[in-house]
């Protein structure tokens, strides 16, 4: 029996991954689904050090996808208006772009919402056309690089799992 919680726990963990790509909360369904085979087996594979790890990596990859962005488009001149106008225009991109085609432009619709969130509050803060636009730029490319590095961590994650739950 315990195979099969296995194998359901990878099926969950691909699911997981699948998620980030589309910028859904995909770390934490890997954790809470590792957090379930840890009680079903009773912690005899995967233990609460492991949890704790998978929880910290989660955590650090939510700060990690935002400050990216927010950083990138500090780095490009912008403000406190540019850094809220580009996570609010990621979010409202990656809506959009997940009604459309799931799985591509949900991430094009995050870079493209962070581009036009960030230089449209720059714009209204009274910044120049050109500077804004430079904004919007940065906080496309560094949630783009939030993107990239989420799934990263989340590959990461499948493989700690993988491993530590192996039932051998």
């Amino acid at each position: 029996m315990v195979w099969i919680y296995y194998m359901l726990l990878l099926l969950v963990a691909a699911a997981g991954l699948f998620m980030v790509m589309l910028t859904l909360p995909g770390l934490w369904l890997m954790a809470a689904a590792s957090a379930g085979y840890c009680l079903l087996t009773h912690r005899h594979y995967l233990g609460g050090r492991t949890l704790i790890a998978l929880l910290i990596l989660a955590l650090l990859s939510e700060a990690a996808e935002i400050g990216i962005g927010g950083a990138a488009a500090r780095k490009a001149g912008g403000g406190r208006r540019g850094m809220i106008g580009g996570i609010l225009g990621g979010i409202a991109g990656g809506l959009l772009g997940s009604f459309i085609f799931p799985l591509v432009l949900t991430v094009v619709g995050v870079c493209l919402g962070s581009f036009v969130g960030a230089a449209a509050f720059e714009l209204l803060g009274g910044e120049a056309a050109d500077h804004s636009l430079r904004v919007g730029l940065g906080a496309a490319k560094g949630r783009f690089l939030g993107v990239i590095g989420k799934l990263c961590i989340g590959l990461v994650m499948f493989v700690v799992i993988a491993w530590k739950a192996l039932p051998i």
